[in-house]
């Protein structure tokens, strides 16, 4: 009879330990910090657009008043705003990320990490 342990307990180690990550207090924090910041910033957008949307198709002649010279209006503004806005959401969120997402996500990355060198690299 042998004592070798089976092939198969690095890879269970493993999964208990992922398992264990993905239940810990600090996983559960970086998730609730995603969420945070990406469901009402896509609530705010969502309803930006259908604003931009209902007033195109249903206020007509608010959207196109004319700001700026004879091709300026409040439809053209309003859409370049819309590539203006998911820009600043964009730049919001990686300010965002880098102050309260990666360096919880590192951490735990870390943990899991020496997991992967305790039983040699797997690819």
């Amino acid at each position: 009879m042998s004592t070798d342990t089976p092939a198969s307990a690095p890879s269970a180690s493993a999964a208990d330990r992922y398992l264990a990550v993905q239940r810990s207090d600090e996983f559960a924090g970086l998730r609730r910090a995603l969420r945070g910041f990406v469901f009402p910033m896509t609530v705010a957008f969502f309803l930006w657009y259908a604003l931009y949307v209902i007033l195109s198709a249903y206020a007509r002649d608010f959207m196109g008043t004319k700001l700026f010279g004879s091709n300026i209006n409040v439809a053209l503004v309003f859409g370049l705003l819309q590539f203006v806005s998911t820009f600043v959401i964009a730049w919001l969120y990686a300010r965002y990320a880098d102050r309260k997402i990666d360096p919880v996500a590192d951490r735990i990355r870390a943990e899991i990490g020496e997991v992967k060198h305790e039983h040699g690299p797997r690819g």
